[in-house]
């Protein structure tokens, strides 16, 4: 009896995996066919920089769809010659010793050896090269499936199908104006997918803000119905272990539903939205409100009540200012408010925001962190603090019956300036921010954005002569 439940047991097993398997199939079927794809010509997918999402999200796509070789093929790029110092060799040692699951794959693929050296101080591993065994530099503690690596920027992206932005908004740019010169030759129009969180601001000329994909849009000259952003309320390392976790993929709705349709997975459900401004400026400003929420969490001690309290004034900017970039933007609710509560919560903005209110790290140390990688929050306060403190963007003071720029309304973002832009502050004023009895209730900040009063359409401006332009670099 106890043979045949193994038997029966095992058969249904095999079945669901062969019924999965072929939802998957058709699935890929389904975007290759959208794409034109011939028999024999593999759809090419190449995620662009090695951070945690960007690894996290390749290596979903490699699990799911990895094993159709003669359909797919994905890869990953990341810079050559970074090392790995003594201290992260010996922690890596440390984890794949702890897994014996990881254990077994480097002792089959002859990997091992290399990793024992490097806890003895005997050899310098590299990212790019603990990479194709499945270890991401940024995120040490969660082993990943091996991935295909490649370090030469124009062999990864000349014939790609899909492109993946994993690279921090700062390095967007330069990047994709690289790219743009191995595109010259192209016929096909690739697919873009954008992970970046962050804007630049440009003051000429007239103030406006740049996002990720519009960056792309610029340096490449890729229509921007092929470009589109994905974010949601995710930690890359839960994901990847299979947490349920939820995204949205925005852009034209030529291409967000079939490639929502082609990511979603049973605990990775991915919706699809037409506001791609909202949700990448979202994207942008949590992270600018998550460094001072880690702040007000070291401060406090963790204190609930504090924490409310900087969370109701934090979104109230959020909503203020979006309302200043769209006439009609999606609401701070569902997914967009998920997203901003989960980064606030636990993420490495939040975290550098602990981190310097604990006196751990300071600004002198800039702000990529070993081990966490691209601290995107600090440039993103910059840039939205130089925007809206351009006296032509200037709005109505509801109290004080006086123009002032929209940066007057957002006491939080100014505090944050003072702290880590012009260092005129301490972490401890973020609390002085929050205690102000002068500071009006964040539901009149609110009605006023929804009043429309205060929307700025020119902040989305995209006049030819800004092509050009130099953006601000903070």
């Amino acid at each position: 009896m106890v043979g045949s439940i193994e038997v029966m047991s095992r058969n249904s097993y095999t079945n669901g995996n062969m019924q999965n398997g072929n939802c998957l199939e058709e699935k890929l079927d389904e975007l290759r066919g959208l794409l034109g794809k011939a028999d024999g010509d593999p759809l090419r997918i190449v995620g662009v920089g090695a951070g945690a999402w960007g690894s996290v999200f390749a290596t979903l796509l490699q699990d799911n769809y990895g094993h159709f070789r003669e359909k797919v093929q994905i890869r990953i790029w990341r810079r050559p010659g970074r090392a790995v110092d003594r201290a992260t060799a010996e922690q890596l040692f440390e984890v794949i010793n702890s897994r014996e699951d990881v254990l077994r794959r480097l002792i089959r693929r002859c990997a091992y050896l290399k990793y024992v050296e490097a806890r003895l101080g005997d050899r310098t591993l590299y990212a790019d090269e603990i990479l194709k065994d499945g270890f991401c530099l940024n995120m040490i503690d969660t082993p990943l499936c091996p991935l295909k690596v490649v370090t030469n920027l124009q062999e990864a992206v000349w014939d790609a199908d899909i492109v993946v932005n994993g690279l921090p908004s700062t390095e967007t740019r330069e990047v994709f104006e690289e790219i743009n010169h191995y595109w010259k030759e192209r016929i096909t129009v690739p697919i873009i997918i954008s992970l970046a969180k962050g804007i630049e601001a440009a003051l000429h000329p007239v103030p406006h803000i740049i996002t990720p994909t519009q960056m792309i849009n610029r340096a490449t000259g890729i229509p921007i119905e092929n470009i589109l952003y994905l974010g949601g309320p995710n930690i890359a390392s839960e994901i990847y272990n299979k947490e349920y976790a939820n995204a949205r993929i925005c852009g034209a709705e030529k291409w967000r539903k079939p490639l929502a349709k082609f990511l979603r997975q049973p605990h990775f459900i991915v919706w699809d939205n037409s506001d791609l401004v909202t949700h990448e400026v979202m994207g942008g400003l949590k992270n600018v409100y998550a460094i001072g929420a880690g702040m007000v969490a070291a401060l406090t001690k963790e204190s609930a009540t504090s924490k409310s309290v900087y969370f109701a004034h934090c979104t109230s900017e959020m909503i203020f200012i979006t309302h200043l970039l769209a006439e009609e933007p999606e609401k701070l609710a569902g997914p967009l408010l998920a997203d901003t509560y989960v980064t606030l919560l636990k993420g490495r903005n939040a975290w550098y925001g602990q981190m310097l209110a604990k006196g751990e790290i300071n600004r002198d140390m800039g702000d990529s962190i070993s081990g966490k990688g691209m601290i995107q929050g600090v440039s993103a306060v910059g840039a939205f603090y130089e925007l809206l403190s351009q006296s032509s963007l200037s709005v109505l003071h509801p109290g004080e019956n006086k123009p002032v720029a929209p940066v007057e309304l957002c006491p939080i973002l100014k505090t944050l300036y003072k702290i880590l832009i012009s260092r005129e502050q301490l972490s401890q004023a973020i609390l002085q921010a929050l205690r102000d009895e002068t500071l009006n209730d964040p539901r009149e900040r609110i009605e006023i954005a929804q009043s429309h009063a205060f929307y700025r359409p020119s902040l989305l401006s995209q006049p030819r002569d800004v092509v050009m332009e130099k953006p601000i670099k903070i």
